[in-house]
Parts: structure tokens; sequence; C-alpha cells
């Protein structure tokens, strides 16, 4: 497995420059059988990594383009009359991959639609189940920029995705490399590494790691120290934290730092895992107060200090 993973990062490297780190995240996300959100400003290639790795993954891709005007029957599919009866027509979302662009253009019922899906893992219609494909990976985007006219997802839904990750712009050297790449049309020059079965055996085996007891209680002291009313909690949170974050946030992360170790091809997961993730795993499930945007105080300050505070064995 480690020399696939070797493989897959020197294809992706074809297309992509700068994304090591975003592909060993997403590739967490996938062994855990999870989801994730990806921000950032337009033009950082989120569409074409996520469509590289599909490819080079031999899974299955689509794209929903979220707009105002999109209903939920659009990404889950519909009935149409072909002579003899009404047959179902599978929409976008039955796919390995499915990339949600701009989620938060969409209105509620849709987003709701696709985050049941999501959450569910079938679709429902005319009294009838369709499951979708496994393994199955939603990593939906939002633009921090041009807010006017969104959808902004409720905590609720937000709580649903296992990582949320930032990206940012690259660095003077990567961004030479880039303006060197072909783009999309360089896609077609990528190699298949894995494939379908193997993306299922690594979510089974990662899922079989064992966990060190005094792991998953570091996990579950940082997730309550993030909360302004638990004992745990750093004055930093108490003063600026409206509310913190619950208990699926212990569980995942948990789960995404057993299938980093996986991935880095440790016996057990370790401390270093849980840190390593804890940013990403905690940033969309910890509410700030209006007055920490007021002072500055960013959720990356808070969960900094968090991390500072707790320590190993206490």
């Amino acid at each position: 497995m480690r020399a696939e993973l070797r493989d897959l990062q020197r294809e992706l490297s074809k297309v992509v420059v700068g994304f090591e780190g975003v592909v060993e995240r997403l590739l967490v996300a996938l062994t855990t059988n999870g989801h994730v959100l990806l921000v950032g400003v337009p033009g950082l290639a989120k569409t074409l990594v996520v469509r590289a790795l599909a490819r080079a993954l031999d899974l299955s891709f689509s794209r929903i383009q979220f707009t105002p005007d999109l209903m939920p029957s659009d990404i889950t599919g519909t009935e149409i009359f072909r002579g003899d009866g009404f047959t179902f027509v599978k929409g976008p979302v039955f796919a390995n991959v499915v990339l949600a662009d701009e989620i938060n253009r969409a209105p509620p019922k849709t987003q709701a639609a696709l985050l049941e899906v999501m959450q569910e893992r079938k679709v429902s219609y005319g009294g009838k189940t369709y499951g979708v494909p496994k393994p199955f990976f939603v990593l939906a985007t939002q633009n921090p920029i041009e807010q006017e006219g969104t959808y902004p997802l409720p905590e609720a839904q937000l709580d649903r995705f296992l990582l949320e990750i930032d990206l940012t712009y690259p660095s003077y050297e990567d961004e030479v490399k880039i303006a060197l790449l072909e783009g999309f049309s360089a896609l077609e020059n990528l190699s298949v590494v894995m494939g379908r079965e193997d993306i299922l055996r690594m979510q089974e085996e990662a899922s079989n790691l064992p966990v060190p007891d005094h792991v998953v209680e570091y996990a579950v002291k940082l997730v309550r120290s993030t909360r302004p009313s638990d004992a745990l909690a750093p004055p930093i949170v108490r003063e600026y934290v409206r509310y913190g974050a619950g208990p699926r946030a212990s569980q995942f992360l948990v789960w995404a730092a057993r299938s980093l170790a996986y991935l880095r091809d440790k016996a057990v997961p370790t401390t270093e895992e849980v840190r390593d993730l804890f940013y990403e795993v905690l940033k969309h499930r910890v509410i700030l107060h209006f007055r920490a945007e007021a002072e500055g105080v960013s959720v990356k300050n808070v969960l900094s200090e968090v991390l500072k505070g707790v320590k190993v064995g206490r």
C-alpha cells in the first residue's frame, strides 16, 4: 500500500502542485468513509485535484454546480415516462466521488437533499430506495468571498462533514511550476494506481486498527475543551466561544486519526495523528461569539490555545 500511495502522489503531481497535504487529508476522509468541505478562493484548482484523485483511483466522478434555482431532484434523480411506465433516472449523486461546487449557493431544501444522501447513502423516491455506489465520497466547496445571495449551511449540516480543509495560495516556487502545467487536459495522461476494491479494503483495514485508551481520552479531552461550560475549557473558550463541538467530533477525530495512522503505516494511532487532524475536524464545529470577530479572534486562535492547554495523560 505504501508503494501505491507513492505512485498516487507521483501521478497527481502531473496535474497539480503543492497539494501533498491536501491529498493526504482527502485520503484520510476517503479511508474513514467520511466527507470533506473544501474552502478556498476561486482558481486554486479545487475541481482539478478532485477529478485527478478520482481518475487515479479509477472511481466514477460527477460534478454538481450548485445554483439558487437547483432543485433536489436535479441531484438525486427523478422519474420519467418511457412508454411502458415510469422509470427512475438516477441523478449525478450516484457516483463514487461527487463534487458539490459552491454548495452554499443552493437553497436549503436542495442542500438538505444532498446532506441526507451523505448521511443515509441512499435515495428514496416513489416508495423505492436506491443505494449510492461504494465507496461514496462527497467533497463540497465553499467560496469564502462573494457571499451575497448565498445560503450558509446550518451548523447541524456542517457537522456531517468529517473535515473542513482550507486551501491557500501556493508558494512562489509552486506557482512557477503550476504556470507550466496543462490543467484539465493533463488528466488524460494520468494512470490508474488503485481501484474501487482497494479503497474498500483500505476502509475495512483502517477501521480494524486498535486505538489505545490514552489516545481516545486525549481526543475526547480536546473536544470537551472547546465547550465553554466544561471544566477543561481554557479562558479564551469561555470568553469567545458560543457553542463548542459535540460528541460526534470526538468520534470523528478518533476515526480520522486511526485512518491517518493507517496511511502512515503505523500499527496504532498516536496523539500525533490526533493533533495533526484536530484543526480540520473541529474548525467547522466551533461557533464563536460576534465579539470574537470584532476583536480579531479566529477559530484557529481558539483551537491553538486548546491544543496548548490539554496535555497527554492530563
